[in-house]
Formats: structure tokens, C-alpha cells, sequence
């Protein structure tokens, strides 16, 4: 008989909780699977994201939050520039109603090569890039409100839809 090591979950499992058949057998899986004597279990540590070609979840995160970290340094040096050099702030400020802040590297490149003074803009920029995310920027704050946000979100919407097939009363739900 074959049996079916189940890790602790915080929601509901959608997987059976008996044992499966073994000619059903499940989707391909980046698991391992330790064979005793008695029985088969499966030893995943991560979940296996389907559809992301050569680059993790991680990754593609890792590209956004690289990008988001341009905007954050186009912020503070622009906001620097506007106290201390109105006349560059100005001139960051045109180039950026011509060029899109989408993709970091591209705009940073492109100011560049805009001219000497653009250079030493898109210079800065980097730098404070750089320094916001090694320094400033609060990764663990990150993965605590990014957990929080997920449950609060998963909580409400399966409160919601419990409340629209219940057939509860007003009187009931106090609304």
C-alpha cells in the first residue's frame, strides 16, 4: 500500500487526502520521491510554478523591483536637483516627458547619451539606485507586507464569496 506524505498547509489542500491511485498518478512534479520499504513519499520544499520559460518567479520579480528602484532614484535625485539645481532639474524633468521610466537600463542609457550634463544625471541615478537597494530599501518589510496583503486579500474574497452562495439572512450577517 502506498501512502502520500501531506506538508502542513495554512489553506485547505485541493490534493486528495487518501492515498491515489497509482495508475492516476500526478502532473509532473520537480519532487523527489523517497521509496521505503512500505511506502512512497514525495519531498518538495518549494512548489513547482509552471509557464515561466528560463526565469524563476524570483527572477521576473527581481527584474520589476530593478526597475522600480530606477523610478525610486529618479525621485530622490529629482527631488535633490529641484532644491539645490533647478536648471538640471528642469532638464531631467523634459527628458522625462520623452522617455519612459518601463525599463531602468534603457532610459538610463538613453540619458547618457543625451549629452555631457544628461551623463552626469544618469551617472547619479545609478548611484542612488544602487545605495536604495543595498541600503535603504526594507526587504524584510517587503515580505511581511506582501504576506500580509496576500492573506488579508485571500481572507476577504473567500469571505465574500461565502457570503454570496450562503443563503444567510440579513438579520444573520447584520447587514
Amino acid at each position: 500500500m502506498e501512502t502520500l506524505a501531506v506538508l502542513p498547509l495554512a489553506w485547505p489542500s485541493f490534493f486528495p487526502s487518501k492515498p491515489m491511485n497509482k495508475d492516476a498518478g500526478f502532473p509532473s512534479w520537480p519532487c523527489k520521491q523517497r521509496s521505503s520499504y512500505s511506502s512512497t513519499r514525495l519531498n518538495c520544499q518549494k512548489m513547482y510554478v509552471p509557464g515561466f520559460g528560463e526565469a524563476s518567479p524570483e527572477a521576473k520579480a527581481s527584474k520589476n523591483l530593478h526597475n522600480f528602484f530606477n523610478y525610486i532614484a529618479v525621485k530622490i535625485v529629482s527631488a535633490q536637483l529641484q532644491s539645490y539645481n533647478p536648471e538640471a532639474y528642469k532638464e531631467l524633468m523634459e527628458f522625462l516627458n520623452t522617455h519612459s521610466l518601463n525599463d531602468g537600463d534603457k532610459f538610463c542609457a538613453s540619458l547618457m547619451r543625451e549629452s555631457s550634463r544628461h551623463k552626469g544625471l544618469a551617472l547619479r541615478i545609478l548611484e542612488v539606485r544602487s545605495a536604495y537597494c543595498k541600503h535603504d530599501f526594507e526587504w524584510d518589510n517587503l515580505k511581511r507586507l506582501a504576506s500580509k496583503m496576500v492573506d488579508e486579500s485571500n481572507t476577504k474574497l473567500m469571505r465574500e464569496y461565502v457570503l454570496e452562495t450562503s443563503p444567510a439572512t440579513e438579520k444573520e450577517t447584520g447587514k
